[in-house]
C-alpha cells in the first residue's frame, strides 16, 4: 500500500493530482498515479496555460477549431473540456466506487470573471452543460462576489470547488453561502446528496507572504513567529469546519444526505528552501479533508513523508499565534486580500498568455509538433508562466 493510500484508508484524507495535462492522459500517466493511491485531480489556468504553451500536443486540435471558424478563446475552451473530460473519466470508477466522496476533476472558470459574480455564476452553468458528468468540479474564486456565486449555483445543484481561499474571515463567509445553498437547494425540492464541494484552503502562500511583512517589521518579536501562521491558520480553519458541521442547522440538512463541504489544503509544495518539503502535507493530516499535491511534492511523500493525525492538534497554539502575530502588527484577514489580489492576477496573466500564445499559432500556423532547424520545439511555443502553488 502506498502513503497516498494510507493517508485515505488509515487517516480519511483524500490525496488529489494538482496537475493536468494532455501528455499525462495520453501515456496512461493519470491512471498509474490514480492506480497508486491519487482520488481527484484539480487544475487552474497557470496548470492549463504552461500544458498547452509548454508542448505541441494540442496544436491538431487548436488549428482544426481554427479551420471550424471557432475563435481563440472559444477554442481554448474546447482544448481545456477535452482534456477535463478525459481526466474525468479515468477517475469515474473511483467516483463510482466510494459513494460519491472522491474521484473529481476541478476546472475553473475564468479568472476574468473573478469580481463579476452574474458573469461567473453564468460560466460555471456553462461548464456544466458543456461537461454534464457528476464528478465534475466546477472552481469559484473566493472573492466577495464568488460568495454570492458559491450560493446561487449551490441553491441550484451545482458542485463546486471555492478556491483562493487565505482567510478565516473569507472561509467563514463561504461556510455560511454553502449552507445557505444547501437550505435552498432542498427546499426547493432537490436531493442535495447529488451535491459535493470542497473549501481550497491555500497554505504556504500564506507563510510566504507573512514572512515578508514579518521581515519587514525586523524586530525580534517578528521574526520569531516566520514560518508559522500558514499551518496554524489552516488549523483554525478545521476547527472552524468541525463546529459548522456539528451544528443542528447541519444535521437537519445531513439528514436529508447533504454531505459537508471538505476543507482543501492546496499549495502544499514548500516555497522556503529551509522548510521540510512535506511539512504542508504532514502538519495538516486528518479526516474528512484533501489535500492537493504536485508531482514533486507526491515523490518526496512516498519516500520520506510521515503520517499522524495533525490538523486538529495543536490548535490552542495555534490560536495563540494568530494573537501574536496581531499584537506585532499583522493583519491576517489583510493578509488574505493581499493574497486573493496576488492569486487571481496570476491566474488572469497566466490566461492572458496562453491566448495570446494561441492567436500567435493561429496567426502564423505550422504542421502541429514542428521542430525548429536545431531540432528542438519552435521557441514561440514556449513562454514563461508564473508558478503554481
Amino acid at each position: 500500500m502506498t502513503k497516498l493510500e494510507r493517508l485515505y484508508s488509515y487517516y480519511g484524507q483524500s490525496p488529489w493530482l494538482d496537475n493536468l495535462t494532455r501528455a499525462y492522459l495520453r501515456d496512461g500517466t493519470l491512471a498509474r498515479m490514480v492506480a497508486h493511491g491519487i482520488r481527484g485531480v484539480t487544475a487552474n489556468p497557470t496548470i492549463f496555460a504552461r500544458s498547452i504553451t509548454g508542448s505541441h500536443d494540442y496544436d491538431e486540435q487548436f488549428l482544426a477549431l481554427m479551420k471550424a471558424g471557432k475563435s481563440v478563446d472559444e477554442a481554448y475552451w474546447e482544448l481545456v473540456i477535452s482534456d477535463v473530460g478525459q481526466a474525468l473519466s479515468v477517475l469515474r470508477p473511483v467516483f463510482d466506487r466510494g459513494d460519491c466522496v472522491d474521484g473529481f476533476v476541478s476546472v475553473e472558470v475564468s479568472p476574468e470573471l473573478a469580481h463579476d459574480a452574474p458573469a461567473t455564476i453564468a460560466a460555471a452553468r456553462w461548464l456544466r452543460r458543456r461537461i454534464a458528468q457528476p464528478n465534475l468540479l466546477v472552481k469559484i474564486p473566493a472573492t466577495a462576489e464568488g460568495v454570492t456565486a458559491v450560493e446561487t449555483l449551490t441553491g441550484e445543484g451545482s458542485s463546486i470547488n471555492v478556491t483562493l481561499l487565505f482567510s478565516l474571515s473569507r472561509y467563514a463567509e463561504i461556510l455560511e453561502a454553502y449552507l445557505s445553498g444547501l437550505e435552498k437547494f432542498t427546499a426547493n425540492g432537490g436531493d442535495p446528496s447529488t451535491l459535493s464541494s470542497v473549501a481550497s484552503f491555500f497554505v504556504s502562500r500564506v507563510d510566504t507572504e507573512v514572512d515578508r511583512r514579518l521581515e519587514a517589521l525586523g524586530t525580534d518579536e517578528a521574526l520569531a513567529l516566520r514560518g508559522q501562521a500558514a499551518v496554524a491558520q489552516a488549523k483554525l480553519a478545521y476547527r472552524l469546519f468541525t463546529e459548522r458541521f456539528s451544528s443542528k442547522r447541519w444535521h437537519w440538512l445531513a439528514a436529508m444526505g447533504a454531505d459537508v463541504q471538505r476543507p482543501l489544503w492546496a499549495s502544499t509544495s514548500t516555497k522556503n528552501p529551509k522548510d521540510r518539503d512535506t511539512r504542508y502535507v504532514e502538519e495538516l493530516i486528518g479526516p474528512e479533508t484533501v489535500t492537493t499535491l504536485p508531482e514533486a511534492t507526491i515523490a518526496a511523500f512516498e519516500d520520506h513523508g510521515t503520517m499522524a493525525r495533525t490538523v486538529d492538534s495543536g490548535v490552542p497554539q495555534a490560536a495563540e499565534l494568530m494573537q501574536r502575530l496581531a499584537a506585532v502588527g499583522i493583519d491576517m484577514t489583510a493578509v488574505g486580500r493581499t493574497l486573493e489580489d496576488n492569486g487571481i492576477a496570476s491566474f488572469d496573466k497566466a490566461y492572458q498568455d496562453v491566448l495570446a500564445n494561441l492567436t500567435h499559432l493561429a496567426a502564423a500556423p505550422q504542421t502541429p509538433g514542428q521542430t525548429s532547424e536545431k531540432g528542438s520545439p519552435d521557441a514561440s511555443r514556449r513562454r514563461s508562466h508564473t508558478r503554481r502553488g
